[in-house]
């Protein structure tokens, strides 16, 4: 029976658990939170920090393991390939670039070096230099950490004042101290955030969508829904998927699941934002299953463990979908969700991840979202309609 390591414990884990299983394989999870959900489904746990990769090699090689992944784990990320290469094991790439794709200050400058688009940027390790700079920087900027993932620390700031409390924020969110400030790209439409899958370097799956926030939520820039098919131009598509390419060749990069961040700029330009080797949150990769048919997970951990990876072809999508992030708008008290009954007939499920009497928090970030809801749309007219209008549709209500 093969060994699967899996950082981290969320419960988007649970359907690497539960494929991995399918394959015949022993489940271990670790990090440092024994109360996180995934290592009740596991097959084993270990507590262990997955930011001491050192520590997790340890681990590793003590229970003999066959693979490892951090999917929709972003700390975990470039420790699994550390371990991986350290042990001779199956890796998604080289651990050098995968440290690259992971520091947004690496992944700007190595974007810059080899004449992809990007936005102009600084990055700073300190605050004073930060703000020192302020009066120089072109506003609107994006302030964030280099290290952190779902939208933790990150700011929209539009005039010098508002400069020094966003970079004191961002810092603060960063493992390392460490931050980027980068033009504002004002975007044309929807930017994008879904995943993709190469094998042996070749892009196999390439897939876009739109990615929706909420204005009122307390972090509007963390994801709130995303709707299959993608409103982008064909063109820039195109455009980015030949670039997706081009960058995956340039780092080696080999059998992998990415998460990948994009954008139509209002300057008639196409943006690869970030890219990192590891599924994305918010269940893309299951969206991506409902949308088209296409297992990614499956094949991720078949990747992981070296084994055969199924035939994979660009998404032929079987209808208009949309996923809902469920949030709450303030902390308190859980009390219901309510729908539209005339809704009802499109929610293809309901993932709801409190109960009443639950306490939960404003959104913030992606981890405090309270659950979801797959939608499928008779027509891109009505999905576009109800995704921009989600509370005359649904409703969360906390005391």
């Amino acid at each position: 029976m093969k060994k699967l390591l899996l950082l981290g414990g969320s419960r988007y884990l649970l359907p690497v658990i539960e494929e991995a299983k399918k394959l015949g394989c022993h489940t271990i999870t670790c990090d440092y939170l024994p109360d996180n959900i995934a290592h009740r489904y596991s097959d084993e746990y270990h507590n262990v920090s997955i930011v001491e990769k050192d520590t997790v090699l340890e681990l590793a090689r003590e229970l003999k393991i066959d693979g490892i992944m951090s999917f929709a784990c972003d700390p975990g990320v470039t420790t699994a390939a550390y371990v991986a290469e350290k042990m001779g094991l199956p890796n998604v790439g080289p651990y050098e670039s995968v440290e690259i794709l992971q520091n947004k200050n690496r992944f700007r400058k190595f974007l810059t070096d080899n004449g992809f688009t990007v936005p102009r940027f600084k990055d700073y390790t300190d605050l004073d230099t930060a703000v020192n700079d302020a009066a120089s920087l072109s506003y609107p900027v994006i302030v964030k950490p280099v290290d952190s993932a779902g939208s933790k620390g990150v700011s929209k700031v539009s005039s010098e004042r508002e400069f020094e409390a966003a970079a004191e924020y961002a810092m603060s969110n960063s493992l390392t101290g460490h931050i980027i400030v980068e033009d504002f790209i004002e975007q044309k439409g929807f930017a994008s955030d879904t995943d993709c899958f190469s094998i042996n370097g070749e892009l196999k799956f390439c897939s876009f969508n739109s990615q929706y926030f909420d204005k009122n939520a307390d972090n509007p820039y963390a994801p709130a829904g995303f709707t299959w098919p993608s409103s982008m131009s064909v063109e820039h598509q195109a455009e980015l998927r030949s670039e997706l390419q081009r960058l995956i060749k340039l780092l080696h990069m080999e059998n992998a699941v990415y998460n990948v961040e994009c954008r139509e700029g209002t300057d008639g330009k196409a943006y690869i934002m970030e890219v990192s080797p590891r599924g994305g949150g918010n269940r893309l990769c299951e969206m991506l299953n409902y949308v088209s048919g296409t297992n990614l997970i499956r094949n991720a951990v078949k990747a992981a463990l070296g084994m055969e990876i199924e035939e994979l072809h660009d998404p032929q999508y079987t209808g208009y979908y949309a996923e809902v992030i469920l949030h709450s708008y303030k902390s308190g008290t859980f009390k219901e969700l309510k729908i539209v009954p005339q809704f009802s007939g499109c929610i293809v499920e309901k993932d709801l991840w409190v109960k009443p009497g639950d306490k939960v928090e404003a959104f913030t970030g992606a981890n405090k979202t309270i659950g979801t809801l797959v939608v499928k749309f008779p027509s891109r007219e009505e999905r576009d309609l109800r995704m921009s209008s989600l509370n005359n549709w649904l409703e969360i209500v906390v005391e």
